[in-house]
């Protein structure tokens, strides 16, 4: 009952396309793994190299469900290229993803959550404090949005950009995080980051008890030793290769 249509287009694609939907199946699995998915709705995005086009989820799959294959090709219109996908895609999903896409070249996927932690520190006034190691890494790069409604406005996309720019993490107030990453596995790791930071926030807030805030001058020099800590490659260069193990393991379905 309630079948999802079956398709398999490996090697039917170019291998670049192949590999970024398997990578991008595979980050959709762990999410889900995560329990950060909200059924079927917000949405990673991965830039097929080398094109103007970009893969999302099928509105209406749940996490778990996506495979390389389902994984819907649309161009920066919100078109969907291929003529027989049997799916549509969520516009709110591609108002916010469109958006960053158009101008940070530099960031092959846009990943949008809606975990309760990152509502709940988006919605604070003070946003997401030094309280933790997990937060100096997404304060290093952190951005704010503020809440417009249902994200279906085009007149929004220009704000979004400006207020992200070149940052790699963005609380939306009242309503989530959102990470950016030159691969699938620095995008994944932001929002592991973020997420760990916003639910170490609450936990110490929820205690009552004074805390200790992190100086300025040391949330400052995170990035710098976040490069010695990974020889130079990102954290999701050298987490990535781990957490897809883990899928196959879990899943190997995921990549057909």
């Amino acid at each position: 009952m309630f079948d999802i249509p079956q398709l398999d287009l490996k090697g039917k694609v170019s291998d670049a396309e192949w590999q970024t939907r398997v990578d991008l199946a595979a980050c959709y699995r762990l999410v889900a793994m995560h329990g950060w998915d909200d059924l079927i709705y917000t949405h990673i995005s991965a830039r097929i190299p080398d094109s103007e086009h970009l893969l999302i989820n099928a509105f209406g799959l749940a996490f778990d469900e996506i495979t390389a294959s389902n994984l819907v090709k649309i161009d920066f219109q919100g078109n969907i290229i291929d003529e027989n996908c049997p799916f549509e895609i969520n516009p709110a999903g591609f108002t916010i993803h469109s958006a960053i896409h158009e101008v940070r070249h530099d960031a092959m996927c846009v990943l949008h959550l809606h975990t309760n932690e990152t509502i709940a520190v988006a919605s604070l006034e003070q946003g997401l404090l030094p309280l933790s190691q997990y937060a100096m890494f997404a304060l290093a790069s952190m951005s704010y949005h503020e809440y417009e409604g249902l994200a279906v406005n085009p007149a929004e996309k220009l704000r979004l950009q400006q207020d992200l720019g070149m940052k790699n993490f963005m609380l939306l107030r009242n309503h989530g995080g959102l990470t950016v990453g030159k691969t699938i596995g620095d995008a994944f790791m932001h929002m592991y980051d973020l997420t760990r930071a916003c639910q170490i926030q609450l936990q110490i807030q929820g205690s009552g008890q004074p805390a200790v805030l992190v100086d300025q001058e040391i949330v400052d020099g995170i990035r710098a030793q976040a490069n010695i800590v990974h020889t130079g490659l990102t954290g999701g260069q050298k987490s990535w290769p781990a957490m897809l193990r883990k899928v196959y393991r879990t899943d190997p379905h995921f990549a057909r």
